[in-house]
Formats: structure tokens, sequence, C-alpha cells
């Protein structure tokens, strides 16, 4: 049917010749393996100057060469192979990256749908036969909208992760709906709250009050904090004192594809 005078027509239209584009650049990027991390520090709140650990942000190039960020292709992607295949070389990546640095300890995304995914847990045993050390630097983070598609599963795949001395964050805290009674069972180390809740927050006192009740909840189910998107300093000093463990966000940096730690490996190269 002809889009011309339809504008909900031609909108559709729009999406999905988008849709096909994102997924024809990711596919590309794929094939050629031009896909790499950005990494973004996770400072500790009373120390800001110190990092807890860092997290590896997917990303991947286009045919120019461009930089592409997660957040322009990954909701396009989720539900496909491409997906599955992103968050095996995401790991990879970021396994192989925990052993080129023996300090570093390191988050990963993934998607609920790569747990039995064969070639993901490949991918992890494979990364963590080459140090012992590995495992207990790794960090695993599921959103909460992933993780309760598939609760049980996610449950039982945590636990035998975290026997090998894994860690799991649950990311997005507040943007989906948790089901207390699943909560409990999860057993997530690293609570990350959402940063629609974190940005403004020095001048919202709704998000003050709804910040506060996830920082309860994470300290009664022994969870680590994380306040996400952190961008001005009266919000991160609103955060700190409202309890938050740790923060991150473009106020102390933005992701980056050349760490510290790289550009040091650099000069010593030089």
């Amino acid at each position: 049917m002809d889009t011309i005078g339809n504008p909900l027509n031609a909108l559709d239209h729009a999406i999905s010749s988008r849709d096909v584009n994102t997924l024809e650049m990711v596919r590309n990027a794929i094939q050629h393996r031009n896909v790499m991390l950005a990494f973004q520090p996770v400072v500790q709140a009373n120390a800001p100057d110190r990092a807890a650990f860092y997290e590896g942000l997917i990303r991947v190039l286009d045919d120019t060469g461009r930089i592409i960020p997660a957040g322009e292709f990954i909701e396009t992607v989720e539900n496909t192979e491409y997906g599955r295949l992103l968050d095996c070389l995401a790991l990879e990546k970021g396994l192989a990256e925990l052993h080129r640095v023996p300090d570093l300890r390191l988050s990963i995304n993934m998607s609920a749908r790569s747990i039995g995914y064969a070639k993901w847990m490949r991918s992890l045993k494979r990364g963590l036969s080459l140090d012992k050390t590995i495992a207990e630097r790794l960090i695993l983070e599921i959103t909460e909208t992933s993780a309760m598609m598939v609760p049980e599963l996610v449950i039982s795949f945590m636990d035998e992760l975290q026997s090998m001395g894994i860690s799991f964050a649950i990311d997005d805290f507040g943007a989906g709906y948790t089901a207390l009674r699943h909560f409990k069972d999860f057993r997530f180390d690293i609570l990350k709250i959402d940063g629609e809740f974190s940005r403004n927050i020095a001048n919202d006192p709704d998000n003050q009050v709804l910040v506060s009740a996830m920082l309860s909840i994470a300290e009664q189910f022994d969870m680590f904090t994380v306040a996400e998107m952190v961008e001005t300093a009266a919000d991160a000093e609103c955060l700190r004192a409202l309890g938050a463990n740790c923060l991150q966000g473009y106020y102390y940096a933005a992701p980056t594809t050349k760490p510290a730690w790289r550009a040091e490996a650099e000069k010593r190269q030089a």
C-alpha cells in the first residue's frame, strides 16, 4: 500500500527501514569483528578518585569507522541472533582485558536471552581458564527487565556462576517491574539504580524518597549499590548523603576506548 498521505504508515515504514539498516550495520560489524569495549569507571562515593570497578560497554564501528554506542542499536538487535553474538563478543573482549590487566575489576553486560547460549558459555569457560583470578574480578550485569523475563532460569544461572566466584549486578533497577517475591531469590551482589532516578535528584524530593527506598532494599539484601548517570556535583553529593556506595556517570568520566591503563601501556611500548 502506498504510504503517501498516511502519516502512520509513513512512520512505520521509516522505523522499519531504520531497523533494517541498523541490523545490517551490526551484522557487518560482527562479521568483520569491528566491535570494541568502551570503559567507564564506577567510583567510590566517599573516595571518588578511586574506581571500585569499570563497566565495559559494547561499541560497534559503522562503514565509515564511526564508533556507535549501544543505545543506537541494542534495542533493535536484542531479540535477534546478533544480540547473542554481541553478548559473546563483549564477554570475550572483557575477559581478555581482565587477563591483560591483573588488577582490573570489570563488569560486562549480558541479556538473560544469552543464558543457555552455548557459544556464550564456551567463551566464558575459555576466558576463565586464562587466569584463576579472572572469575573473582568479573561482574555480569543483567537488566531488571531482562532478569524478570525468565526469573527461575536467571536464579539457577547465577547460582552456578557465583559458585565460580563471579559477581552479578542487577542493572537499571527501578526501570522494570521486579516482583519482590523473585527479588529475594535472585541474590544479586550489586544493585545499580536506574539513571532516571539519579538525574537531577538534588532538586527532586520524590526521587530522593524513591532512591532512599531502593538503597534500603539493597542494604536489607546485603547488596552493594551504584547510582548510574551521575552528571552534576549536586547530584553526586545528594546520592552520597543518601548512602549510595558508588557513583557512575559523566560527572566523573565518559566511557572511553582508551582507558588510563591502555594509555600507560602505549607509553611504555613507545
